[in-house]
Protein backbone atom coordinates (compact mmCIF):
# COMPACT_ATOMS: atom_id res chain seq x y z
CA UNK A 1 0.00 0.00 0.00
CA UNK A 2 2.82 2.42 0.85
CA UNK A 3 4.60 1.81 -2.43
CA UNK A 4 1.33 2.12 -4.33
CA UNK A 5 -0.31 5.25 -2.90
CA UNK A 6 1.95 7.27 -0.54
CA UNK A 7 2.67 10.69 -2.02
CA UNK A 8 -0.15 10.40 -4.56
CA UNK A 9 -3.18 12.64 -4.87
CA UNK A 10 -6.70 11.23 -4.66
CA UNK A 11 -8.50 11.83 -7.96
CA UNK A 12 -11.71 10.01 -7.05
CA UNK A 13 -13.23 8.43 -3.97
CA UNK A 14 -16.41 6.53 -3.14
CA UNK A 15 -17.85 4.76 -0.12
CA UNK A 16 -21.24 3.96 1.35
CA UNK A 17 -19.72 3.95 4.84
CA UNK A 18 -17.95 7.33 5.06
CA UNK A 19 -17.86 10.64 3.19
CA UNK A 20 -14.92 9.56 1.07
CA UNK A 21 -15.44 12.44 -1.37
CA UNK A 22 -13.79 14.67 1.26
CA UNK A 23 -10.49 13.04 0.31
CA UNK A 24 -10.54 14.06 -3.36
CA UNK A 25 -7.63 16.40 -4.05
CA UNK A 26 -5.85 15.37 -0.86
CA UNK A 27 -2.49 13.57 -0.81
CA UNK A 28 -1.64 10.37 1.03
CA UNK A 29 0.92 11.15 3.70
CA UNK A 30 1.48 7.70 5.21
CA UNK A 31 0.09 4.18 5.56
CA UNK A 32 0.48 2.30 8.84
CA UNK A 33 -0.64 -1.18 9.85
CA UNK A 34 -1.37 -1.78 13.53
CA UNK A 35 -2.50 -5.36 14.02
CA UNK A 36 -5.50 -5.78 11.73
CA UNK A 37 -6.07 -2.03 11.66
CA UNK A 38 -4.91 -0.01 8.67
CA UNK A 39 -4.42 3.74 8.97
CA UNK A 40 -4.16 5.80 5.78
CA UNK A 41 -3.20 9.36 6.75
CA UNK A 42 -3.74 12.32 4.45
CA UNK A 43 -1.84 15.60 4.28
CA UNK A 44 -5.07 17.52 4.89
CA UNK A 45 -5.39 16.13 8.43
CA UNK A 46 -7.73 13.17 8.02
CA UNK A 47 -7.08 9.48 8.65
CA UNK A 48 -9.00 6.66 6.99
CA UNK A 49 -9.18 3.87 9.56
CA UNK A 50 -10.20 0.37 8.49
CA UNK A 51 -10.25 -2.79 10.57
CA UNK A 52 -9.95 -6.04 8.65
CA UNK A 53 -11.14 -8.56 11.28
CA UNK A 54 -11.65 -11.90 9.51
CA UNK A 55 -13.19 -10.69 6.25
CA UNK A 56 -11.59 -7.41 5.17
CA UNK A 57 -8.76 -6.81 2.71
CA UNK A 58 -7.24 -4.03 0.65
CA UNK A 59 -6.41 -4.61 -3.02
CA UNK A 60 -4.52 -2.38 -5.44
CA UNK A 61 -5.02 -2.39 -9.22
CA UNK A 62 -4.07 -0.49 -12.32
CA UNK A 63 -7.01 1.59 -13.47
CA UNK A 64 -9.21 -0.53 -15.72
CA UNK A 65 -7.84 -3.86 -14.49
CA UNK A 66 -10.30 -6.56 -13.42
CA UNK A 67 -10.90 -6.73 -9.67
CA UNK A 68 -10.38 -10.06 -7.95
CA UNK A 69 -13.53 -9.63 -5.85
CA UNK A 70 -17.09 -8.57 -6.75
CA UNK A 71 -17.76 -4.84 -6.84
CA UNK A 72 -20.66 -5.15 -4.39
CA UNK A 73 -18.12 -6.11 -1.70
CA UNK A 74 -16.16 -2.87 -2.15
CA UNK A 75 -16.50 -0.66 0.92
CA UNK A 76 -14.05 2.08 -0.07
CA UNK A 77 -12.62 2.93 -3.50
CA UNK A 78 -9.74 5.42 -3.76
CA UNK A 79 -8.57 6.44 -7.23
CA UNK A 80 -5.13 7.87 -7.96
CA UNK A 81 -5.11 8.56 -11.68
CA UNK A 82 -3.58 5.41 -13.16
CA UNK A 83 -4.19 3.25 -10.10
CA UNK A 84 -6.87 2.41 -7.57
CA UNK A 85 -7.00 1.04 -4.02
CA UNK A 86 -10.10 -0.91 -3.00
CA UNK A 87 -11.14 -2.02 0.48
CA UNK A 88 -13.32 -5.12 0.40
CA UNK A 89 -15.61 -6.33 3.19
CA UNK A 90 -13.95 -4.50 6.09
CA UNK A 91 -16.39 -4.39 9.04
CA UNK A 92 -14.99 -1.12 10.42
CA UNK A 93 -14.46 1.97 8.26
CA UNK A 94 -14.22 5.50 9.60
CA UNK A 95 -12.72 8.88 8.84
CA UNK A 96 -11.21 10.65 11.83
CA UNK A 97 -8.99 13.65 12.46
CA UNK A 98 -5.38 12.52 12.49
CA UNK A 99 -4.64 14.67 15.54
CA UNK A 100 -7.19 12.73 17.64
CA UNK A 101 -5.96 9.22 16.78
CA UNK A 102 -4.30 8.98 20.16
CA UNK A 103 -7.70 9.23 21.86
CA UNK A 104 -9.48 6.61 19.73
CA UNK A 105 -11.13 4.09 22.11
CA UNK A 106 -9.66 1.08 20.26
CA UNK A 107 -6.45 2.35 18.71
CA UNK A 108 -5.26 3.96 21.93
CA UNK A 109 -5.33 0.64 23.76
CA UNK A 110 -3.51 -1.52 21.21
CA UNK A 111 -0.39 -3.32 22.36
CA UNK A 112 2.89 -3.40 20.40
CA UNK A 113 2.47 -4.60 16.81
CA UNK A 114 3.84 -8.11 16.31
CA UNK A 115 5.08 -7.20 12.80
CA UNK A 116 6.72 -3.88 13.66
CA UNK A 117 10.37 -4.61 14.48
CA UNK A 118 11.73 -4.62 17.00
CA UNK A 119 8.76 -5.82 19.06
CA UNK A 120 8.69 -4.01 22.39
CA UNK A 121 8.95 -7.08 24.60
CA UNK A 122 9.06 -5.10 27.83
CA UNK A 123 5.80 -3.36 26.98
CA UNK A 124 4.21 -6.72 26.16
CA UNK A 125 5.41 -8.03 29.52
CA UNK A 126 3.99 -5.00 31.31
CA UNK A 127 0.59 -5.39 29.67
CA UNK A 128 0.56 -9.15 30.30
CA UNK A 129 1.33 -8.55 33.98
CA UNK A 130 -1.86 -6.49 34.26
CA UNK A 131 -3.95 -9.54 33.37
CA UNK A 132 -5.26 -11.96 36.05
CA UNK A 133 -2.71 -14.76 36.63
CA UNK A 134 -5.18 -17.48 35.64
CA UNK A 135 -5.72 -16.12 32.11
CA UNK A 136 -4.56 -18.89 29.75
CA UNK A 137 -1.71 -18.09 27.41
CA UNK A 138 -3.85 -19.04 24.42
CA UNK A 139 -6.23 -16.25 25.37
CA UNK A 140 -3.50 -13.75 26.14
CA UNK A 141 -1.92 -14.09 22.69
CA UNK A 142 -5.24 -13.09 21.10
CA UNK A 143 -5.64 -10.02 23.33
CA UNK A 144 -4.88 -7.09 21.02
CA UNK A 145 -4.34 -4.84 24.05
CA UNK A 146 -1.39 -7.00 25.07
CA UNK A 147 0.17 -7.56 21.65
CA UNK A 148 -1.49 -6.55 18.39
CA UNK A 149 -1.67 -8.68 15.27
CA UNK A 150 -1.66 -12.30 16.39
CA UNK A 151 -4.74 -14.12 15.10
CA UNK A 152 -5.99 -17.62 15.76
CA UNK A 153 -3.81 -19.38 13.18
CA UNK A 154 -0.58 -17.88 14.46
CA UNK A 155 -1.32 -18.27 18.16
CA UNK A 156 -1.85 -22.01 17.59
CA UNK A 157 1.24 -22.39 15.41
CA UNK A 158 3.33 -20.36 17.86
CA UNK A 159 2.24 -22.43 20.85
CA UNK A 160 3.01 -25.65 18.96
CA UNK A 161 6.45 -24.43 17.95
CA UNK A 162 7.21 -23.55 21.58
CA UNK A 163 5.69 -26.72 23.04
CA UNK A 164 3.19 -24.77 25.17
CA UNK A 165 -0.38 -25.90 25.87
CA UNK A 166 -2.95 -23.17 25.03
CA UNK A 167 -4.60 -23.67 28.42
CA UNK A 168 -1.44 -23.01 30.45
CA UNK A 169 -1.57 -19.99 32.76
CA UNK A 170 0.28 -17.10 31.15
CA UNK A 171 2.34 -16.61 34.31
CA UNK A 172 3.82 -20.10 33.89
CA UNK A 173 5.30 -19.61 30.42
CA UNK A 174 8.03 -17.57 28.74
CA UNK A 175 6.16 -14.64 27.15
CA UNK A 176 9.28 -13.38 25.41
CA UNK A 177 9.91 -16.69 23.63
CA UNK A 178 6.32 -16.88 22.45
CA UNK A 179 6.18 -13.30 21.17
CA UNK A 180 9.51 -13.58 19.37
CA UNK A 181 8.44 -16.90 17.82
CA UNK A 182 5.14 -15.43 16.63
CA UNK A 183 6.97 -12.47 15.12
CA UNK A 184 9.48 -14.73 13.37
CA UNK A 185 6.82 -17.05 11.94
CA UNK A 186 4.62 -14.22 10.72
CA UNK A 187 7.52 -12.28 9.17
CA UNK A 188 8.72 -15.42 7.38
CA UNK A 189 5.25 -16.10 6.01
CA UNK A 190 4.86 -12.48 4.85
CA UNK A 191 8.21 -12.62 3.03
CA UNK A 192 7.43 -15.92 1.31
CA UNK A 193 4.04 -14.75 0.08
CA UNK A 194 2.78 -18.33 -0.26
CA UNK A 195 -0.08 -20.29 1.27
CA UNK A 196 0.94 -21.45 4.73
CA UNK A 197 0.42 -25.10 5.61
CA UNK A 198 -0.42 -25.19 9.33
CA UNK A 199 1.11 -27.85 11.54
CA UNK A 200 -1.73 -27.97 14.07
CA UNK A 201 -4.30 -25.29 13.17
CA UNK A 202 -7.51 -26.81 11.79
CA UNK A 203 -6.00 -30.31 11.93
CA UNK A 204 -7.98 -31.84 14.82
CA UNK A 205 -7.86 -35.63 14.76
CA UNK A 206 -4.94 -35.75 12.36
CA UNK A 207 -1.44 -36.90 13.31
CA UNK A 208 1.03 -34.47 14.83
CA UNK A 209 3.84 -33.74 12.34
CA UNK A 210 6.38 -34.35 15.12
CA UNK A 211 5.18 -37.36 17.11
CA UNK A 212 2.11 -38.68 15.27
CA UNK A 213 -0.19 -38.27 18.28
CA UNK A 214 -3.72 -37.12 17.40
CA UNK A 215 -4.11 -33.34 17.43
CA UNK A 216 -6.82 -32.17 19.82
CA UNK A 217 -9.04 -29.09 19.72
CA UNK A 218 -11.49 -27.19 21.91
CA UNK A 219 -13.04 -23.78 22.25
CA UNK A 220 -11.47 -22.06 25.21
CA UNK A 221 -11.00 -18.71 26.91
CA UNK A 222 -13.04 -15.53 26.84
CA UNK A 223 -12.63 -15.28 23.07
CA UNK A 224 -14.15 -18.78 22.62
CA UNK A 225 -11.83 -19.36 19.67
CA UNK A 226 -10.87 -22.92 18.77
CA UNK A 227 -7.45 -23.94 20.01
CA UNK A 228 -5.49 -26.83 18.48
CA UNK A 229 -2.62 -28.67 20.16
CA UNK A 230 -0.70 -31.91 20.34
CA UNK A 231 -1.28 -33.55 23.75
CA UNK A 232 2.17 -35.14 23.68
CA UNK A 233 4.25 -32.19 22.38
CA UNK A 234 2.26 -29.60 24.35
CA UNK A 235 1.38 -31.20 27.69
CA UNK A 236 -0.60 -29.19 30.22
CA UNK A 237 1.77 -29.22 33.18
Amino acid sequence: MRAWIVGRQVTGAASLKVRAERLVGDEVDSVEARGKHLLIRFAGGLTLHTHMRMTGSWHVYRTGAKWQKPKHLARVVLEFGDRVAVCFSAPVIELLPTKTEWAHPVLAGLGPDILKPPVNIEEVRRRAAEQPPDVPIGDLLLDQQVVAGIGNIWRNETLFNCGVHPGAAHTDVDIEELVRTASRLMHAHARLGVVYRPRVYNRAGRPCPRCQARIESARMGRHARTAYWCPRCQPLL
